[in-house]
């Protein structure tokens, strides 16, 4: 069978090179959980603005999370309950945290997305979780 070897930015041999696994890993072990908000509402309502899902993170979520978080502006799309493809505009909150908070941190996080598809009449808050490597 054969075999392709390739190599980025180095001329040295496959052979020659450290294992990845002898290559020391920077950071400790955090979780990443990404929470995305639209804010047009199902109910036919005005959309989330901007000054409002602030004070909601200002409510919600900073009470939560003091040590930081990153909110990202950004555009979504899903289909709706009735097959139709939804676009609108949305906001992505990432929450990075220790790997063993995960168990405290977990409800917190519900509490979030619950409270704000109450607040804004919202189908759904989507939650997206990683592990990762984290050193600051």
């Amino acid at each position: 069978m054969p075999v392709a070897y390739a190599t980025l930015g180095s001329d040295a041999p496959a052979g020659s090179r450290p294992a990845a696994s002898t290559v020391a890993t920077r950071g400790k072990a955090y979780i990443e959980t990404r929470l995305f908000f639209g804010t047009e509402r199902p109910d036919g309502g005005p959309d989330v603005t901007d000054r409002q899902f602030l004070a909601f993170v200002d409510e919600e979520v900073t009470p939560r999370f003091p040590r930081g978080l990153t909110i990202q502006d950004g555009r979504g799309q899903w289909r709706d309950s009735h097959g139709v493809i939804e676009r609108e505009r949305s906001h992505v909150l990432i929450l990075l945290y220790p790997a063993t908070e995960a168990r405290l941190r977990d409800p917190q996080i519900e509490r979030i997305r619950n409270a704000y598809e109450n607040a804004y009449a919202q189908d759904s808050v989507a939650r997206l979780e990683e592990r990762t490597t984290a050193d600051f």
